[in-house]
């Protein structure tokens, strides 16, 4: 059983994750995926792979570019090196990727199958197959260029592939799940969801069945040569007929850089950071000990905390996790290195010591998230302005870095930005 199970719509953005910022996302997005796993199985995580505004938000809180295209690349880059050593403990293996990378992905599916028993040349045929209706048999622009396949010991799996519309510089990442309806072809999308960009042509719809049935009958008839010649005599201005369809999730990123109040649900927010105010100092300093853990770094362990337990609903607004950890291109703030260290060294010990059976500190991450909830619907607090300038006031104190180097208090020369 398969189904799409949703997409988004992001700004087409180049460049490179720098490595200290791919160290630090590839170590948060493994202990990430460790606390839901131990909290809530693996399915569980395989869904929220699959929900396009999850995935958003994960990209957002690992502090990459809020709203680009990149966050696919580097949130599959980066699970792929964090979750491999432990694959054999989690029995998630995260295949394929960018390029070269998503082509390898047959390969690495049947030696995965070997070693864990699973049927990994069916799960090769899957691949192909599913990286051919969202290239070929929906033609909706979008060229694909990305590719992963994350399968667990069980043989349950999710997609995530992406496209690029070079003209209109935008990307289009596509979810899929194995679970839903039983056929590639026969409407193996609950729906195709975004933006109108021009015709599209959706021959893995269940109404296109006869299209498809005429199509093979022309090519043995014919032959792929006359085809041709018959396609190329034709008016290419054919009008076709918009068909309504089925809401899926479906995420639309804009395209300006900055963070705005207009992205963000500014009650949750405040919500997220009135219960770190009350919270942390119970939960923080006297149960889980850690040196150093402040009221910045319980702040961003809040936002860490809903990503954990946080419902489908709680991401509408994936930009509102930016921050956490601000953006490696200072959108919203400079990265806060001190705190995102923190912030790994605080879930990396709750995750440690719940494999042990201890699981306080797990539960106080819980507790977190339960009280930012129950402060939502009275909770005030200060306009995002606010909020980000003082990010940057402090950043350099925090170690705030980005792509452009490092922050430093204005009356300190460039000596650290060249280091």
């Amino acid at each position: 059983m398969v189904q799409r199970a949703g997409s988004a719509d992001l700004p087409l953005h180049g460049g490179k994750v720098p490595r200290w910022l791919g160290d630090r996302m590839t170590k948060l997005g493994a202990v990430i995926t460790e606390a839901i796993v131990i909290e809530y199985g693996r399915d569980e995580f395989l869904r929220r792979l699959a929900h396009p505004f999850w995935f958003q938000s994960l990209g957002c809180v690992m502090g990459m570019d809020w709203h680009s295209s990149g966050i696919t690349t580097s949130v599959i880059g980066v699970l792929k090196r964090g979750l491999t050593p432990l694959s054999r403990e989690l029995g998630i293996h995260v295949c394929g990727g960018r390029g070269r990378n998503s082509r390898q992905t047959p390969d690495e599916l049947i030696d995965i199958g070997n070693r864990v028993g699973i049927d990994g040349g069916g799960l090769a045929t899957t691949s192909r197959l599913v990286a051919k209706v969202d290239s070929a048999a929906v033609q909706d622009g979008f060229d694909l260029y990305l590719h992963s396949f994350i399968v667990a010991d069980d043989g349950k799996w999710v997609v995530v592939q992406q496209g690029m519309n070079g003209d209109k510089r935008q990307a289009r990442r596509y979810h899929w799940l194995s679970e839903g309806v039983s056929s590639f072809v026969d409407s193996p999308h609950a729906a195709i969801e975004g933006r109108r960009q021009g015709e599209i042509v959706n021959l893995a719809d269940r109404r296109a069945a006869a299209s498809r049935r005429s199509q093979l009958d022309l090519l043995t008839a014919h032959g792929p040569d006359r085809i041709v010649r018959e396609v190329f005599a034709m008016d290419r201005k054919v009008e076709t007929k918009e068909l309504a369809q089925p809401l899926l999730p479906h995420l639309v990123m804009p395209a300006h850089h900055e963070v705005r109040e207009e992205n963000i649900n500014m009650k949750r927010l405040h919500a997220t950071l009135a219960a770190a105010a009350d919270r942390g100092p119970e939960d923080f300093e006297q149960l889980l000990l850690v040196p150093g853990v402040g009221a910045r770094t319980v702040n961003a362990l809040a936002m860490v905390a809903e990503v954990v337990h946080g419902a489908p609903c709680r991401f509408a607004d994936p930009a509102r996790f930016s921050l956490a950890h601000g953006g490696k291109d200072r959108h919203p703030f400079p990265v806060p290195l001190k705190i995102y260290d923190q912030t790994i060294r605080v879930m990396k010990s709750a995750v440690t010591k719940a494999r042990l059976g201890r699981d306080e500190e797990l539960q106080a991450l819980r507790r977190l998230d339960d009280q930012a909830r129950q402060l939502e619907k009275y909770v005030t607090g200060p306009d995002l302005k606010e909020i980000v300038a003082g990010e940057f006031r402090r950043s350099p104190e925090w170690d705030g870095r980005s792509v452009f180097g490092w922050e430093a208090y204005p009356e300190q020369s460039d000596e650290k930005a060249s280091s």
